[in-house]
């Protein structure tokens, strides 16, 4: 018997006998209830043959490090386990293992003949019901959470807590999960996450294993270290009118699986922020946590959410190198890397919960520069004082305007359009940049206590440079082609006469802004990481 597929380095060479069993496989006639056709799907470790009512799954022969499949033997094994393992929570959709076997020059399931490849059958499920799919419809609220979490809940609280020997090394098997996210991450630089992307989101997680220790060493303890899901996303859930299934867990990896419930749960919360719904993100988490009576897990959460977000970027990047998948979708996996990467840089910076990051300085203190980088790196919505004032006065960006344009009515008007715009922008998208001076305390007050009554938190950010940096960049202005900013060398004694300086915000980051934008801003990445894991 040829081998089924020969391995080099992370990726697969196809074989003939694989193309032989795919085709088989992709082959209605194959199968003995003949559908009417088959349609094939695939991961960065299966195929997927969807052949209705009923789905076929095989691994592929492949070694990736987390999981290894190189041989028949290890696929049969994982097979018999996927269909144990994944009943806990889908118990009436898995039917079982069943062979494929070549029998006088042909395949064919089961019956006599030599084993060439081992299969999962399953029954097919309404794509309409998958949490994926309800999500994009806007189908989906704390009533259809609630169905959720009550089956998770059951489930968790059904698990044993894992040996005091097996749960004593949880830890060192989770950071051998972040350290092989990272080691694989790292191949990725420049294609779905930055430098400064990866930088900060390893300092984040080495900065929380070090002055959280004892927090993460209290959930064995308290036995919260159990046998989970391991692989709980929106598309894992199936939210029939009749019944939640939630299938498709890890089990070609241990240590994947047994892990804290609160690791678990994360990777759901994660994928509904991805979604954006945060909203459904911390109702999940909070309902959770009140019927597990376990109010430890709510300062884990952006730790493993932001772990959880490297999982699949990890596994998205993998899969866009695929050999058997085609351009399209090899490009749609890179996309979706860079906004797993990218939403871990959030949780590593800003958290979960809604925030504002405020950035403002002087004339000339290069904090538009700096907030249009921090923007682009975190993916947030950036709102611009400079851009509302000309669209309230109907001009141009990029037109100068006179002096009723900076009256102190016509700021009043520009700084309520951006504390209302900002608001909106929060409710709905979790997080909002601001780029304003900023230079009266009365609008710094303002804002801030808008935001804490919409139970948001606000990060202030203070560009600042010396006088002489910043009249070299005024006078800079006037050969500039296109710039926001009406001020020039002859405003910057009074403007900056008028700026108050913020010594009411001792918690403020106030950054020297002389250098390049992209060395400031990988400071202030680092500080606000720095931050945030040792809270």
């Amino acid at each position: 018997m040829l081998a089924i597929g020969a391995i080099r380095g992370n990726f697969m060479a196809m074989t003939d006998q694989t193309r032989c069993v795919l085709d088989f496989l992709s082959r209605p006639e194959s199968y003995p209830h003949r559908p009417k056709q088959v349609t094939m799907v695939q991961t960065h470790a299966s195929w997927v043959f969807i052949a209705s009512p009923l789905v076929c799954k095989i691994k592929k022969p492949v070694n990736l490090g987390f999981l290894d499949f190189s041989t028949l033997e290890l696929r049969h094994e994982d097979c018999e386990r996927e269909i144990v393992l994944n009943r806990r929570l889908a118990e009436d959709i898995y039917l079982g293992v069943e062979s494929i076997r070549q029998h006088d020059g042909a395949l064919q399931f089961g019956g006599n003949g030599e084993i060439v490849e081992w299969c999962v059958m399953m029954c097919e499920l309404d794509s309409r019901f998958l949490l994926s799919h309800l999500l994009k419809e806007g189908s989906v609220g704390a009533a259809e959470m609630d169905r959720i979490v009550d089956k998770l809940s059951r489930f968790h609280a059904a698990q044993p807590p894992l040996a005091p020997d097996e749960a004593a090394t949880a830890i060192e098997r989770l950071r051998l999960a972040t350290d092989g996210n990272f080691q694989v991450a790292r191949d990725w630089i420049g294609k779905s996450l930055s430098q400064s992307c990866f930088d900060i989101i390893t300092h984040f997680t080495n900065k929380f294993f070090d002055c959280q220790n004892t927090l993460l060493k209290s959930r064995i303890l308290e036995g919260w270290i159990r046998d989970c899901h391991g692989d709980l996303h929106a598309e894992h859930i199936h939210l029939a009118p009749n019944a939640v299934r939630i299938y498709d867990c890890i089990e070609f990896n241990t240590r994947f699986r047994h892990i804290d419930i609160a690791n678990d749960i994360a990777f759901l919360a994660m994928d509904l922020d991805g979604n954006g719904r945060p909203d459904l993100a911390r109702h999940l988490v909070t309902r959770f946590a009140d019927l597990m009576n376990d109010p430890g897990m709510m300062p884990l959460m952006d730790f493993y959410k932001c772990y959880r977000a490297c999982v699949r970027g990890k596994v998205e990047s993998l899969h866009s190198a695929a050999e058997t998948a085609g351009e399209s979708e090899r490009a749609e996996s890179l996309a979706k890397a860079r906004r797993y990467y990218q939403l871990a840089l959030r949780y590593a910076v800003a958290g979960s919960e809604p925030c504002a990051f405020v950035f403002m300085g002087r004339i000339a203190s290069g904090k538009s520069a700096l907030a249009s980088a921090f923007s682009k790196e975190i993916g947030w919505l950036l709102l611009s004082s400079d851009q509302l004032r000309k669209q309230i006065a109907g001009i141009p960006a990029n037109q100068r305007g006179d002096a009723t344009l900076y009256s102190p009515e016509m700021n009043a008007r520009t700084y309520g359009a951006l504390f209302a715009e900002a608001a909106s922008v929060i409710q709905t998208h979790h997080g909002v940049i601001l780029d304003a001076t900023f230079s009266r305390r009365r609008d710094r007050d303002a804002f801030g206590d808008q935001a804490k009554k919409n139970g948001c938190r606000v990060i202030w950010i203070e560009a600042v440079v010396s006088d002489e940096i910043a009249q070299k960049r005024l006078l800079a202005r006037d050969s500039a082609p296109v710039t926001v900013s009406d001020a020039r060398i002859e405003n910057f004694t009074d403007l900056s006469a008028a700026y108050e300086a913020p010594e009411e915000i001792p918690s403020r980051h106030t950054l020297n802004n002389e250098a390049q934008v992209c060395d400031v801003l990988r400071k202030l990445l680092l500080e606000l990481a720095q931050c945030h894991a040792s809270f």
